[in-house]
């Protein structure tokens, strides 16, 4: 069947199409039926079925003999340390430490913090929560303790998971003391929390709260794999909100694993014993869904790297594991890669790695300019499939399904709806925008299995936050366009299309003419205010390693590449070169807060900021240009 065969058979019994897609999954009851829609525009799929995640991820591929597969492979390169996992010995792992918080009174519905790096004890960890029953909630390794704190409050766990620290390539990130830090701040207290000592690193404990990862598993029993309903929380994942407030997107239990298991068979071509790398990390959605769950299902080897992409120890570490590994896909995220072509503009290091069995680079995480996706074309000689989803979504909104057909791909184009999302392009008042035409991107509800059916006690706020704006849709807070072929583009983030004297126009779009000149490695564009034009565009660009060119011929020439292209209606007579752009750990570059920072207004440092340092360095270069100084951030 053809991509338009499988889009069409949903559109023509979604029904049919997701209960036969739970096929795939191993059910202790199975459900009734697919849609619960009797709560609309609330929605919940395979409600009245029983499942166990754990079950379906580990024990069902040792059951059926392959026990001694490797699941999961570990790659330190700041470690210098590989190590493999099977699938056997995953069971006997996550059996155990499940049994350890099953003693300790950890039990199906209560929440348990995972506050870990890039190990794999930390998949370990969100798998023995799948195997009681318990909803896990992952938080990135290393966040502020006030940050830990407001999550710790809002899902109130019985227990906390951590690690003594995290690594990075120059320092040691010490966990522990963030920590204790949040847990004396927040108002909810743990019960108890488990901390895995690493060498680099040995924590004090807190007598009588604090249990060590071994001795608190020595000598319990193995738990059974515990089933849940179908509409039970697997997880709660926080992403940020636009209060300053995260909203804790609530992830149901049987729709996530048949909509993940589809999608790795029929979006990413991945089935039973081959190798799947996603360079992310377990406390960002992708983590979740296509480092942990995903693969797992479907029983592939996931690897799961501590390193980056650049500096551990040089900008060809990526293509090494691929060979090393023998990876068949690959999943980063554009930054990941602009950051490579910036130290390696002509692919010298990939050349220097046999990748002869990788079939695919995927793509997600923000927007791929089509410079990037390009240059890696080029040098890697694969399809390079960008895609567009969001934490709420859980999986690909957008894709081109190499499992199903490789479809011709559009720089600039995640390609095209995957089953289950009904994508419309919407002008202000809610109706549909012509081909080409720029606007916000909402889906039809039902959304599909797999997405989000709420927030964490917070149904008021998912309404308000999603479906308000456009009713009997979604709203992704995505803005973009359809052309005649029906391939999607996201251009920018609602909140970034700027209005210049009467005229929307995206950042993308300017973006991507910057991109195009030959010294510039990555760029952002923001929107800054204007007296005349209410809105102007900045472009602030950031230079490949060995450019000679100087500075300000190269920003001569980017002024008049815009002109050219987008024309004057852009009014695009501003841009400045930096060093680095500010980012979240996850790659996304963080253009509101330069917008703050432009404007002279006061900003909050966002929780997820990579490195707060930058944010002087871009205050420096935009007072240079003759923007007001920017108040200190709240």
């Amino acid at each position: 069947m053809s991509y338009r065969d499988v889009y069409s058979a949903w559109q023509a019994d979604p029904e049919h199409f997701w209960m036969q897609a739970a096929e795939a999954i191993d059910w202790t009851r199975k459900p009734s039926k697919a849609l619960f829609d009797e709560k609309a525009p609330i929605y919940e799929w395979f409600s009245d079925g029983m499942v166990n995640a754990c079950w379906n991820a580990v024990d069902r591929h040792v059951l059926a003999g392959r026990g001694d597969q490797v699941a999961i492979m570990h790659e330190s390169p700041v470690t210098l340390s590989t190590k493999g996992i099977t699938y056997r010995q995953l069971q006997d792992r996550v059996a155990s430490l499940a049994g350890a918080l099953r003693m300790r009174g950890v039990e199906k519905g209560d929440r348990v913090i995972i506050y870990m790096p890039m190990i794999p004890e930390a998949v370990e960890a969100m798998l023995a929560c799948a195997r009681l029953g318990a909803i896990h909630c992952v938080v990135f390794g290393g966040f502020a303790a006030n940050e830990l704190a407001v999550r710790i409050d809002d899902c109130q766990p019985k227990a906390i998971i951590a690690a003594s620290c995290g690594l990075e390539p120059k320092r040691v990130v010490h966990y522990k003391p963030l920590l204790d830090e949040a847990i004396e701040i927040a108002r909810h207290k743990p019960e108890f929390c488990v901390i895995f000592q690493r060498e680099e690193e040995v924590a004090q404990l807190t007598p009588g709260r604090d249990f060590a990862w071994h001795g608190f598993q020595y000598g319990v029993k193995p738990a059974e794999c515990v089933p849940v309903e179908g509409n039970h929380p697997a997880y709660i994942l926080y992403t940020s909100g636009t209060t300053g407030q995260p909203k804790g997107v609530v992830r149901h239990t049987g729709g996530y694993l048949v909509a993940l298991q589809w999608s790795m068979k029929n979006i990413y071509n991945i089935g039973a014993g081959d190798r799947f790398w996603t360079a992310s990390d377990v406390g960002w959605v992708v983590g979740h869904s296509y480092i942990c769950y995903g693969p797992l299902l479907t029983g592939a080897t996931t690897v799961v790297f501590e390193g980056k992409p650049v500096g551990t120890p040089h900008a060809g570490v990526f293509w090494r594991t691929i060979q090393n590994h023998r990876i068949k896909s690959f999943f980063t995220a554009p930054t990941a890669l602009r950051a490579i072509r910036r130290e390696d503009p002509e692919g010298d290091w990939i050349r220097r790695y046999k990748l002869h069995e990788l079939q695919a680079l995927f793509l997600a995480g923000e927007r791929a300019d089509p410079e990037t996706v390009q240059w890696a074309q080029k040098h890697l000689g694969v399809p390079v499939v960008d895609h567009w989803w969001q934490t709420e979504t859980g999986w690909p909104i957008a894709a081109n399904p190499i499992g199903i057909e490789t479809l011709p791909t559009k720089p600039g184009s995640p390609s095209v709806p995957m089953p289950g999302y009904d994508v419309r392009v919407l002008d202000d008042e809610g109706n549909p925008a012509p081909a080409g035409t720029l606007g916000a991107i909402a889906i039809r509800l039902p959304l599909p299995p797999g997405t989000l059916p709420g927030l964490w006690n917070a149904e008021d706020r998912f309404r308000k936050s999603y479906l308000e704006r456009f009713p009997g849709y979604y709203e992704t807070g995505d803005a973009g366009y359809v052309d005649d072929d029906g391939y999607l583009y996201v251009m920018a983030r609602t909140d970034d299309v700027i209005n210049v004297a009467g005229h929307r126009l995206s950042t993308g779009a300017i973006e991507e003419v910057l991109a195009s000149h030959p010294a510039v490695a990555e760029c952002a564009v923001i929107g800054v205010a204007d007296e005349l034009r209410g809105q102007i565009p900045l472009g602030l660009l950031c230079l490949k390693v060995g450019v000679t060119t100087p500075g300000d011929q190269i920003l001569r020439e980017v002024v008049a590449l815009v002109r050219e292209r987008i024309g004057p209606v852009a009014a695009f007579k501003h841009a400045c070169i930096i060093d680095r752009l500010p980012k979240t750990r996850s790659g996304k570059i963080l253009r509101s807060t330069m917008a703050k920072i432009a404007d002279g207004e006061a900003f909050k440092v966002p929780a997820t900021i990579d490195d707060p340092a930058i944010l002087d360095e871009i205050r420096e270069a935009l007072h240079g240009l003759g923007f007001p100084e920017a108040a200190r951030a709240g």
